[in-house]
């Protein structure tokens, strides 16, 4: 028999069938001091039957409070609060281990101040401007224990900073040397913002064998999303701006 199985109830003898549970809806914090912004994305993200705004913070030290009392499953962080900002509040919510993951909102004109959140933890970080099918896309994607690279902004940063990052003719760090070629390359691809369809399309192989190799890289790295390995890339001149 195809299909849904079927039973009887032990108590009313009525035929049942078996029911799929319903998947539950990712629970987000909205921590931002201008409440017309906490109040937009409320309404965007309240619009998606699968997303489910639990509380709002006007500041870092709340957001991290109410992260340790209702543990969301995506913290939507701004940059600048007062009181703490959302790079201390992102680092303490990683250092507490909490099942909450970090989604940053910033400006380009605080771009200096990304690449610190990256560091803290956030597993990725958005333009404040970004279309509301992306940035719904973003918080799903980080719910799922992935991580969201913005290339464009983080292109910027590092061209920014350039002098921050090795000499272009700096062999990669020695960290690098744990992984095969293949790997480097999916490396590279994943530094350079592609997905794992685009890259298997790059390197003319399956999406799976492409998951199976970032998931090495991460493993082999010790490193915890996509977000860490695209700026490991970059800092160890594996991958330089504008290539």
């Amino acid at each position: 028999m195809t299909g849904a199985s079927r039973g009887v109830d032990a108590q009313t003898g009525d035929e049942m069938t078996d029911r799929v549970a319903p998947v539950r809806p990712v629970r987000i914090l909205l921590a931002d001091d201008q409440p017309l912004l906490r109040t937009g994305f409320r309404m965007v993200l309240g619009a998606e039957h699968d997303l489910d705004v639990v509380a709002e913070a006007g500041d870092g030290l709340e957001a991290v409070e109410l992260s340790r009392r209702l543990l969301p499953d995506v913290v939507l962080m701004d940059i600048r609060m007062p009181r703490m900002d959302g790079i201390a509040a992102t680092r303490a919510i990683v250092d507490s281990r909490l099942p909450v993951r970090v989604l940053v909102l910033t400006t380009f004109d605080l771009d200096e101040y990304v690449v610190g959140a990256v560091r803290a933890g956030a597993s990725g970080f958005l333009a404040k401007d970004v279309p509301a099918e992306e940035l719904i896309a973003a918080i799903r994607t980080v719910a799922g224990g992935d991580a969201v690279v913005a290339p464009r902004i983080l292109r910027r940063l590092l061209e920014r900073f350039a002098d921050l990052l090795p000499d272009p003719a700096a062999t990669p760090a020695a960290a690098l040397d744990a992984l095969t070629d293949r790997e480097r390359e999916v490396l590279v691809q994943v530094a350079r913002g592609l997905s794992n369809t685009e890259i298997a399309a790059v390197l003319s192989v399956s999406e799976t064998t492409i998951k199976t190799h970032v998931g090495h890289v991460l493993t082999k790295l010790r490193l915890r999303d996509r977000v860490q390995a695209v700026v490991l890339a970059y800092e160890s001149g594996l991958v330089r701006p504008g290539s």
